[in-house]
């Protein structure tokens, strides 16, 4: 007679090293947005309980991370995404009518569509006094009025006051701008004594 000895083969028992990973790839899904907090909620839940390497890939398998290859690609893309963006910006700002900053005086420059302004701008989305515009301790100042349409500068939303400086562009309501420092004309520039 012969007797063949039965040999159960059980899976193997999860690893808590195995069980972290698949915690942090969830942790690291519900952060990126790729799953909803109560489908994080879910799978936490049954990757605590699960007892086998197969229970715990299914629960990461649409959260598998991209490999070295694929990161420097799409970081290849978002850098030239950013460049596009920002030689847009650039080419815009080169093609924008100049706001030329006031000389300093004693009352900041107020902006908007009425006639009493020092600067009016003739535009629907313009407020009747829409910002101003002063020289505050050597910095020139650009404050909104609490106008409808908003003030921007560098294409943020002014709330309040902000500091501004050649080179920005603002915007009142659709109305944009480049500044360009003060007008110097019929004004000599000052000489540095010789040495």
């Amino acid at each position: 007679m012969t007797s063949s000895f039965e040999f159960h083969t059980y899976p193997a028992r999860l690893s808590d090293a195995e069980r972290d990973k698949a915690l942090w790839m969830l942790r690291e899904g519900a952060a990126q947005g790729k799953l909803s907090h109560d489908t994080f909620l879910h799978r936490m839940e049954a990757a605590l309980q699960a007892r086998r390497p197969d229970e715990l890939a299914a629960l990461t398998a649409d959260l598998v991370t991209e490999g070295r290859w694929s990161r420097r690609l799409f970081g290849a893309v978002e850098r030239m995404s950013a460049f596009t963006v920002r030689l847009g910006r650039a080419w815009q700002a080169e093609r924008l009518p100049k706001l030329m900053l006031p000389l300093p005086g004693p009352h900041p420059l107020r902006i908007g569509r009425d006639p009493v302004n020092g600067l009016r701008l003739s535009h629907e989305t313009v407020s009747r006094m829409h910002a101003e515009l002063s020289l505050q301790g050597g910095m020139w100042i650009l404050r909104d009025l609490g106008s409808t349409n908003g003030t921007t500068v560098n294409g943020q939303r002014v709330t309040g006051a902000v500091a501004v400086r050649p080179g920005d562009q603002v915007a009142f309501g659709r109305m944009s701008f480049r500044l360009s420092g003060p007008a110097t004309e019929g004004r000599e520039r000052p000489q540095l004594p010789a040495p």
